[in-house]
């Protein structure tokens, strides 16, 4: 079953892992990575990368790109969200750091932004504007 649109965007919302999906040209399938991900309802929803990454690379080819999460518990769900870049930006160490919070413990955040900002060379943030959703409810096992 579908989910409602309040729904999918709260299951969104939450902080799980996305697997990102963008073309990756004539003769292969899309790449297809896991990341850490930002979305408030409503809104955009955006990805921090580096900026010589093959993912930059690519979704900057291709203009759009995709996320699906899912969940297993209370029942199985997962929502894939499409849509168009709308802006990529430098990273900031502060988006950095709400990313980061976002995903690890908070006694972990400063550590992995200080090694990050300093080891993982130039990053961007991409903006994506939902345009397309699917999403369904399987139930509980």
């Amino acid at each position: 079953m579908a989910l409602t649109r309040e729904e999918r965007e709260k299951l969104l919302a939450e902080p799980h892992i996305a697997a990102l999906a963008v073309d990756a040209g004539a003769g292969r399938a899309p790449l297809t990575v896991p990341i850490w991900y930002q979305y408030e309802p409503g809104g955009i929803v955006w990805i921090l990368t580096g900026l010589t990454s093959r993912k930059n690379e690519l979704i900057s080819a291709a203009g759009r790109f995709s996320l699906m999460v899912d969940r297993l518990e209370p029942t199985i769900r997962y929502v894939s969200v499409e849509g168009p870049v709308v802006e990529t930006t430098p990273a900031t160490r502060e988006q950095l750091h709400e990313i980061s919070a976002r995903y690890l413990p908070a006694d972990k955040v400063d550590g992995y932004v200080d090694f990050s900002w300093k080891e993982h060379g130039e990053m961007v943030v991409i903006r994506m504007r939902p345009d397309r959703w699917l999403s369904s409810d399987l139930g509980s096992v």
